[in-house]
């Protein structure tokens, strides 16, 4: 039984649910492989409108890597390869991107969520973004655009908690509900966008993206951490056998 949920609404729009509850969505190696297959097929998919990746437990979107996964050195370099197609392939996902944020947003899943377009976040939300912390070189690229160099370094650098008043304040939700509502409250935006011309839609992300030059930025940050996990120190992950 596979890890992601899969729900293909009569509007267009698709929701992508992790399903890793009793890890709080952590990711592992066969997650990403299927969040990789579900990006690169509906990439294609020329009658959708909108997407929207949730969760199937009001816990957590996702609180980061599966650092119980048990992997030798070459296997944290090619699941880190993998963290970095993820993110190559939100960045450049076609069609507008809904993150619904609830509990866990850490990590891993903090990048997923502002690798998306949108955001909805709920009133249990605690937004991490840990690297510093790690050691890990990652963040910059996508947070920076969306609140700022001064706020982004202060919330990189100290990897503290935020919640969703200061996620709200910051600019980083577009919607805020109940943690039990908040995945109805992004598909309500997916709809509302799903209305609107789907050509043109893209055309404005595809703008969005030339103007902030995200595919620079994230290829640039890919390159990092995947040579951080391949030289560097590399994740702490507690299952790696280091020989």
């Amino acid at each position: 039984m596979g890890a992601l949920t899969r729900e293909r609404l009569d509007d267009g729009i698709e929701v992508l649910r992790l399903d890793r509850p009793e890890v709080r969505n952590a990711m592992d190696t066969a997650l990403l492989e299927e969040l990789d297959g579900a990006l690169r097929e509906l990439a294609g998919d020329a009658g959708l409108r909108a997407l929207v990746v949730s969760t199937t437990s009001e816990r957590a979107l996702c609180a980061g890597a599966d650092v119980s996964e048990e992997l030798d050195r070459a296997g944290g370099v090619a699941r880190m390869e993998r963290f970095t197609a993820l993110y190559a392939a939100v960045e450049a996902f076609p069609a507008p991107t809904i993150a619904v944020c609830v509990g866990n947003v850490v990590g891993a899943g903090a990048e997923l969520a502002v690798g998306c377009d949108l955001r909805v976040g709920g009133d249990n939300l605690k937004l991490v973004f840990p690297g510093a912390r790690l050691g890990v070189p990652v963040g910059p690229a996508r947070l920076v655009p969306l609140i700022g160099l001064s706020k982004a370094r202060e919330l990189i650098f100290t990897g503290r908690v935020v919640g969703p008043d200061e996620a709200d304040a910051l600019g980083l939700l577009a919607r805020r509900a109940p943690a039990a509502g908040a995945e109805a409250a992004a598909i309500a935006l997916a709809r509302e966008l799903a209305v609107h011309p789907p050509e043109g839609l893209r055309h404005l992300k595809q703008l969005f993206r030339e103007y902030e030059d995200t595919k620079e930025r994230v290829s640039r940050e890919n390159a990092e951490i995947v040579e951080f996990q391949r030289v560097g120190g590399g994740l702490p992950y507690g299952g790696v056998r280091r020989g």
